[in-house]
C-alpha cells in the first residue's frame, strides 16, 4: 500500500513541497529511505520506530520503502519525522481520516512520541498558502511562527498521538489564531537611543547622512571612542522596518534556526556584528547544503564590522559583490541557493595597531611602515564601495561629564524619512529607491552639478586621486545630504561636505 503525504524544505529562502511517499509491501521487516536523504534524514527511522511503540502504536514488521519527491534535490534536517511517521500510521490504517492530503507536516520526533519545532517554519507556513491547502500541523512551540500566515489554519500538537487523534475525531484541537498587528507592533522597540552618546557630533551626522540614503559607512578613531555604541544605534533612526521587510528577514532567521520562540516576527531591524575571526561561509553564507550568512541574517538593516583591518582578506573580498548586488547566491554540485543580502555595512578601524595615531591624550609608538601595512589590509575596491568614512576622536572629558542628554533617535529619524520620502518619489516604480544604489542612467538625471562644485570635485579627485567609483559616491552622498535639507539641487556645501566624508583617501601619516 502506498500512502503520500505532504512536507516541505527549502531553497534560499523560498519553501518547495516534498512529497513523502510510503510503500508498506510483504517482506523481511526492513525501513530504507530514498530521494537523497542526509544522514539526519536517515536516522530518522530509529526515531519514527521509537516514537511509534512509545505512543502506543505498532510499526509494521514488513518492508518499508519511504521515497522524498522531487528525487534529485539534498534533502536534510529532522523536519520530514513527522510525516514519513504520519505515512506509516496511515498505511497501518491506525489514521481513517483522507483529509491528512489538505495538510502539510513538519516536526521532529522524540523517542517517546513528542514533537519537536524545527527550522523554517515559516517559509513553509507560505507554502500552504501558495499550494491552496487547509493548513499546516507543526509542534506547539512552532506554531506562533506559521500562524503569521493568515488565512490557513495551523494545528498546534505536542505528541504524534494528538496527530492520530485529532484525524481520527477523537480529539479537538482548535487552530491558532493571532493578531499579527498586534504581534507586530510589540517588536517595535529599541533598547538603545542616539541620546545616550555624548560628543561625537560630527560622527552623528555622518550616520544621519548613512540613515538617510542607505550609505555605507566606516568610521575610524581610537580605542573607547564610541565607535560600537554609535553603530549600534544606526538602527533606531532608521525608517521603521514595513511588514513585508519583516517577514522577508523572519525568513532567513527561521531557516538559520535563529528566530526567537517568543517572538514570531522581527518587528525592529537587525543589527548583526560578527567577530572578526568568522569565516567567509559564515559571512556571505555557504556549507555543503547552503545556509544563510550575516549578511543575509542583517538584511534590511546593519552589518557592523568592528576592527575592520582584523578580518581575513578572503572574508572581506567576498563581501564585494554582495554590496554591490543587494543578494548573494551560493552554488553547489547539489543546488543553487540565492539569499537576500541588502544591508548598511557600517565598519569601524583603528587608525594604526595600537590604536593612538593621532589622538590628544595617548601617544602612538607605531611606525609609519607599521600604520600604512595596517590600513593597507583593508583593499581599495572595498574601500571604494563605502560611501562615507569618518573620523571618531576620543571624547572629551567635558562631553563626558555633561549631564544634558543629546538629541533622540526619534527626532533625527524624523528628518531621515523625509529625506526617504524625497528618493521614494524620486525613484517612484523604479527598483532601486534610495541614492546610495542608483543606477549609471538615474546618476546622472538626479546628480547633475553646476560649475562651482564641479571645481570642487576637480580639485579633490585631482589632490586625493580619486577612483571613478569615489565621484560617484561623493555626488550620491552630496544628493543625500541635499535632501536632508530638502533642497532640490545639489550646492556646493553639499559637495564640500560629501568630499569630506572621504577620509581614507587621503593619507593618513
Amino acid at each position: 500500500m502506498i500512502v503520500k503525504v505532504i512536507s516541505s524544505s527549502f531553497i534560499g529562502i523560498e519553501s518547495f513541497p516534498v512529497e513523502v511517499e510510503v510503500d508498506i509491501s510483504p517482506g523481511l521487516p526492513q525501513f530504507s529511505t530514498v530521494g537523497l536523504p542526509d544522514v539526519a534524514v536517515r536516522e530518522s527511522k530509529d526515531r519514527i520506530k521509537a516514537a511509534i511503540k512509545n505512543s502506543g502504536y505498532s510499526f509494521p514488521k514488513n518492508h518499508v520503502t519511504v521515497n522524498l519527491a522531487p528525487a534529485d534535490i539534498k534533502k536534510e534536517g529532522t523536519g520530514f519525522d513527522l510525516p514519513i511517521a504520519v505515512a506509516v500510521l496511515k498505511g497501518e490504517d491506525c489514521i481513517k481520516s483522507p483529509d491528512i492530503h489538505d495538510y502539510i507536516f513538519l516536526g521532529e520526533l522524540s523517542l517517546d512520541g513528542s514533537v519537536k519545532a524545527v527550522h523554517g517554519i515559516l517559509p513553509a507556513a507560505y507554502l500552504v498558502k501558495e499550494l491552496g491547502k487547509k493548513g499546516i500541523i507543526v509542534a506547539r512551540e512552532s506554531a506562533h511562527e506559521a500562524a503569521m500566515v493568515e488565512s490557513i489554519k495551523v494545528i498546534p500538537v505536542d505528541t504524534l498521538s494528538d496527530v492520530v487523534e485529532f484525524f481520527n475525531g477523537r480529539k479537538a484541537i482548535e487552530a491558532l489564531k493571532i493578531d499579527i498587528n498586534e504581534v507586530f507592533k510589540k517588536g517595535l522597540q529599541y533598547h538603545v537611543d542616539f541620546s545616550e552618546i555624548h560628543g561625537q557630533e560630527q560622527a552623528k551626522r555622518a550616520l544621519e547622512v548613512t540613515a538617510a540614503g542607505a550609505h555605507n559607512i566606516i568610521m575610524i578613531g581610537p580605542p573607547g571612542s564610541g565607535k560600537t555604541m554609535l553603530a549600534q544605534r544606526l538602527a533606531t533612526i532608521l525608517p521603521g522596518i514595513s511588514f513585508d521587510e519583516a517577514i522577508e528577514t523572519t525568513k532567513i532567521f527561521s531557516i538559520a534556526g535563529l528566530l526567537d520562540r517568543k517572538n514570531a516576527i522581527l518587528g525592529t531591524r537587525p543589527f548583526r556584528a560578527p567577530h572578526h575571526t568568522i569565516s567567509d561561509a559564515g559571512l556571505v553564507g555557504g556549507g555543503h547544503m547552503p545556509k544563510p550568512g550575516e549578511i543575509s541574517l542583517a538584511h534590511h538593516g546593519v552589518l557592523f564590522l568592528d576592527e575592520l583591518p582584523e578580518f581575513k582578506r578572503n572574508v572581506l573580498e567576498a563581501l564585494r559583490q554582495p554590496l554591490e548586488d543587494g543578494r548573494v547566491t551560493i552554488s553547489r554540485s547539489a543546488l543553487t541557493a540565492t539569499y537576500p543580502a541588502r544591508f548598511i555595512l557600517v565598519a569601524a578601524m583603528n587608525p594604526c595597531p595600537c590604536g593612538y595615531y593621532g589622538d590628544r591624550a595617548r601617544v602612538c609608538r607605531c611606525t609609519p611602515q607599521q600604520i600604512r601595512q595596517y590600513q593597507g589590509r583593508v583593499s581599495g575596491p572595498l574601500m571604494d564601495r563605502i560611501d562615507i568614512h569618518v573620523e571618531v576622536p576620543s571624547v572629551r572629558y567635558k562631553d563626558i561629564s555633561r549631564r544634558a542628554s543629546g538629541e533622540l533617535s526619534g527626532e533625527i529619524k524624523r528628518r531621515v524619512e523625509k529625506a526617504r520620502r524625497i528618493q521614494e518619489k524620486r525613484f517612484e516604480g523604479q527598483k532601486e529607491r534610495f541614492n546610495a544604489r542608483m543606477t549609471d542612467k538615474q546618476f546622472k538625471i538626479h546628480c547633475v552639478i553646476d560649475e562651482e562644485s564641479q571645481m570642487l570635485i576637480e580639485m579633490a579627485v585631482e589632490k586625493l586621486g580619486l577612483s571613478t567609483r569615489a565621484y560617484t559616491k561623493i555626488l550620491k552622498v552630496a544628493r543625500t545630504i541635499a535632501d536632508l535639507e530638502e533642497d532640490e539641487r545639489i550646492r556646493p556645501s553639499h559637495v564640500a561636505e560629501a568630499i569630506q566624508y572621504r577620509n581614507l583617501d587621503r593619507s593618513m601619516i
